[in-house]
C-alpha cells in the first residue's frame, strides 16, 4: 500500500567513524531529525554485525520516534560500508528484526555506495565518485549498477586517501634513503607528524587502523604540491585513477533504450552528470582541476556537477522513495536489496 508523503520515515548510514540515523517525513526535501553514534559497528567473522547495529539502531529509532512525536516507521534504509561484500547478516536478520521491533516492512539495505549516489545524484542517470580514506565510483542508467574500484587499500582504492598518503610516505622514505623519487618535503612533514622516518614502519605496520594512518598524510601531500614537483605528481596521479574509475561507471553516450527494473522508460544519458563526493575533495583545487581535466580527456560526455547531499540524506532520499513506492534506482542482491510487504 502506497503511503503519503506525512508518513515518517528512517535513513541509517553505518561508516568507519559510526553510525547516523534521520527520521522525517516521505515528503521529499521535509526537514529531518538526526540521532548520531561515534561507535562503528563491529565487523565479525560472518561480515557486519546485525546484532551490533540493531542495537544502536532499535533505541535511536526510538528516541527519534519521541522526539517528534510520530507514531510509526512507513520505511526504512540502512546504508552501510562493506555491504555489498560483508553484508550477509545483515541483510539474513534485519528484515525480521525491524518487522517486530519497529513494525516496518519496507526496508532497504544499500551499499554505501549507493546511498552516496542517492544523496548526491537523486534517482537520475549518472555517476558518483565517493572518495575518502578509500575510493568507489558507481553509476547507473537506472537499468543496473556500474562499479569501478572500492576494493580497499590493499586491493585498489586507486587515487583514494590511504592511496595518497601511501605514497607521499613512500616519497618521504625515498628521500630519507637518498634513492630517486625521493621528496624532502614530504620527508619533513613526514617527520613532523609521525617521528622519525626510520621509525616509520614500526609505528604504521602494527596499527589496525593503517588505511585511516595513511589517509591522515594526504592533506600533507596537498600543502606540499604547490611547491614540490614530486607531491604534486602524485596528486595528477591520483586524479588519473579517480577519472579513470569515473569514466568505467559512466552510462554511455546517447539515449538509453529499454526499460528498468519497474516498468519506466530510461531518461537520456546525451550527457552523464558525475558527482564528487566524500572527504577527500576538500582539498580542494589541487586535486579537483586535475580530475576534471583527466575527465574531460576520458569521457568527453560526462560534466561533473555538486553533490546535492551527503550518505544520510541518500538513505532517507531511498527510505522516502521505497514509502511512496517510487523507488526508480536499480534493485540488486547486493547493492540495493529491498523488501517489502509483499515479500513478507
Amino acid at each position: 500500500m502506497t503511503v503519503g508523503g506525512d508518513a515518517w520515515v528512517l535513513g541509517v548510514d553505518s561508516g568507519g567513524s559510526g553510525v547516523r540515523f534521520a527520521l522525517g517525513r516521505a515528503e521529499a526535501g521535509a526537514p529531518a531529525e538526526v540521532l548520531a553514534s561515534d561507535e562503528p559497528v563491529r565487523t565479525g567473522p560472518a561480515g557486519i554485525d546485525a546484532g551490533h547495529l540493531l542495537g544502536q539502531l532499535v533505541p535511536a529509532a526510538q528516541e527519534l520516534l519521541a522526539r517528534t512525536g510520530a507514531d510509526r516507521v512507513a520505511a526504512v534504509a540502512v546504508g552501510a560500508a562493506g555491504m555489498a561484500s560483508l553484508g550477509d547478516d545483515l541483510r539474513a536478520k534485519l528484515p525480521a528484526a525491524l518487522a517486530g521491533a519497529l513494525g516496518v516492512r519496507r526496508l532497504a539495505l544499500a551499499a554505501d555506495g549507493v546511498t552516496a549516489y542517492a544523496g548526491a545524484l537523486g534517482q537520475r542517470p549518472g555517476a558518483v565518485v565517493a572518495a575518502g580514506t578509500g575510493m568507489i565510483a558507481l553509476g547507473t542508467d537506472l537499468t543496473r549498477w556500474r562499479r569501478a574500484d572500492g576494493w580497499g587499500h590493499l586491493l585498489g582504492d586507486c587515487g583514494g586517501g590511504a592511496w595518497i598518503g601511501r605514497a607521499g610516505l613512500e616519497a618521504a622514505m625515498r628521500a630519507h634513503d637518498g634513492r630517486r623519487g625521493g621528496s624532502a618535503a614530504l620527508r619533513e612533514r613526514a617527520e613532523a607528524l609521525f617521528g622519525p622516518a626510520a621509525e616509520l614502519p614500526g609505528l604504521l605496520y602494527p596499527r589496525t587502523d593503517r588505511p585511516a594512518v595513511l589517509a591522515s598524510f594526504a592533506p600533507e601531500v596537498a600543502r606540499c604540491a604547490a611547491f614540490d614537483p614530486i607531491a604534486a605528481s602524485i596528486l595528477r596521479e591520483a586524479a588519473r585513477n579517480i577519472a579513470e574509475s569515473a569514466a568505467a561507471v559512466c552510462p554511455e553516450a546517447g539515449p538509453a533504450d529499454g526499460h528498468s527494473a519497474h516498468g519506466t522508460v530510461n531518461e537520456s544519458v546525451s550527457e552523464c552528470e558525475v558527482a564528487l563526493t566524500g572527504g577527500l575533495f576538500h582539498i580542494g583545487d589541487a586535486l579537483l582541476v586535475p580530475v576534471r581535466q583527466e575527465l574531460a580527456s576520458l569521457a568527453p560526455h560526462a560534466r561533473t556537477v555538486p553533490a546535492a547531499g551527503d550518505p544520510l540524506a541518500g538513505a532517507l532520499l531511498i527510505a522516502s522513495a521505497l514509502a511512496r513506492e517510487e523507488l526508480r534506482l536499480p534493485h540488486h542482491p547486493r547493492m540495493l536489496r529491498v523488501t517489502t510487504e509483499r515479500d513478507g
